[in-house]
């Protein structure tokens, strides 16, 4: 093989290399890109960030609208059957069948409706995000315990979670939203 040959390869190889790193660090905000229409319809109708919205979308199903959860969760954010029969309620849905969960548009609808009911609740601390991703992830009255915990230094909510399935989804989640679009900051 003559040595433009070799070079030429090695060089498209290299190319290739960086390309596929490149796709991999911005994994994440390659599927917020794809979703985007998605993500902004939920976002405008129940005032959540698009971005916290992607961040617990990828921590629940890395964007998996066919997901399935052990405890019966449905689709990208993995909403519970009640959880959304709940929305459905609200929202003045008639005849709700939860099988539409795993429609990534009704889904991000229900899922940022619970999670925007959870930012409401939590609207009194100076950051309400932790504690609606841990209410989110483990129920009211496990957030309601653990705040209690920290009453008096809310800034160490996160570590004051007992569950350490549910600290860890809390920091993850608040990684990714908190370095959406600088995906080298998460290391």
């Amino acid at each position: 093989m003559n040595r433009h040959l070799r070079t030429t390869i090695l060089f498209l190889g290299l190319l290739t290399v960086i390309g596929l790193g490149a796709c991999w660090i911005f994994r994440f905000e390659i599927h917020y890109y794809r979703n985007r229409a998605l993500l902004d319809a939920a976002a405008a109708r129940y005032q959540v960030p698009p971005a916290l919205i992607a961040s617990l979308i990828w921590q629940e199903t890395r964007f998996n609208p066919t997901s399935r959860g052990k405890a019966g969760e449905i689709g990208l954010m993995q909403i519970m059957p009640q959880s959304a029969g709940e929305w459905a309620k609200a929202e003045h849905i008639a005849g709700f069948d939860p099988q539409s969960l795993f429609d990534p548009g009704t889904n991000m609808l229900a899922g940022t409706w619970y999670l925007a009911r959870a930012l409401t609740r939590w609207r009194a601390q100076t950051d309400p995000i932790p504690y609606a991703l841990a209410e989110y992830n483990a129920g009211r009255s496990n957030v309601i315990r653990w705040e209690r915990n920290t009453a008096q230094r809310p800034e160490t909510f996160t570590e004051s979670i007992s569950y350490p399935g549910t600290r860890s989804y809390v920091r993850n989640i608040l990684l990714s939203y908190r370095t959406f679009g600088k995906p080298w900051e998460r290391w």
